[in-house]
C-alpha cells in the first residue's frame, strides 16, 4: 500500500504538470496560428483591393461608353444609314461588354446583374428605336428616336447600374 501511495505522489503531480503544459502550449500555438491566418488575410486583401477598385472603374467606364446619349454621338458618322448605325451601335455595345467580362470576378452578383441588364436594355432600346423607323431612315433619324425613347424612360438602366457600383465601392472601401 505504501508503494502504491508513493507512485501516486509522483504520478499525480506529473500528470498535472503535463496537462498544464499541454493546455498552455495548445493555447500559444492556436494564438500563433490565428495571428498568422490574420496576417495572410490582410496581405491577400491588400493585393486584392487594387484589382477590385480597377474592376469598378472599368465597369463604370463601360457603362459611360454604352450610355445611349454618349454612344450615339461617338459612333455616328456623317451619311450613315439607320440600319448601319443600328448595327454599329450594337456592335459597339457587345465589343465593350466582351472587353469587361472578367470584371465580374471582382464585383457582387447584384452589381454584375445590373451591368448586364444595362447592356441588354441599351441594345433593346436601339432595336426598338430602329424598329419604329422606316428602312430608308438615316442615322440621324435613328439618333433622334433613341433620344426620344431615352427621354421617356424614368430611370435609365445604365444610370441605375452606375449608381449601384458607386454605392457598392463606397461600402467596400
Amino acid at each position: 500500500m505504501d508503494f502504491l501511495l508513493e507512485i501516486l505522489k509522483i504520478t499525480i503531480p506529473g500528470l498535472i504538470v503535463f496537462a498544464t503544459s499541454y493546455y498552455v502550449l495548445k493555447q500559444v500555438m492556436e494564438g500563433q496560428f490565428k495571428r498568422r491566418e490574420l496576417e495572410l488575410r490582410r496581405a491577400e486583401k491588400q493585393s486584392f483591393t487594387p484589382n477590385k477598385i480597377n474592376a469598378y472603374e472599368r465597369l463604370t467606364l463601360f457603362l459611360e461608353r454604352i450610355h445611349p446619349a454618349d454612344m450615339v454621338l461617338r459612333v455616328h458618322q456623317k451619311g450613315m444609314k439607320g440600319r448601319t448605325f443600328q448595327q454599329e451601335l450594337i456592335k459597339t455595345i457587345r465589343t465593350e461588354y466582351q472587353h469587361n467580362l472578367t470584371q465580374q470576378l471582382y464585383v457582387s452578383n447584384t452589381a454584375w446583374h445590373l451591368v448586364k441588364t444595362a447592356k441588354e436594355e441599351t441594345i433593346k432600346m436601339v432595336n426598338v428605336s430602329a424598329a419604329k423607323m422606316p428602312d430608308e431612315a438615316s442615322g440621324i433619324d435613328l439618333s433622334n428616336m433613341i433620344f426620344q425613347l431615352l427621354s421617356q424612360i424614368e430611370k435609365n438602366p445604365v444610370d441605375l447600374a452606375k449608381e449601384y457600383l458607386k454605392q457598392e465601392l463606397r461600402k467596400a472601401i
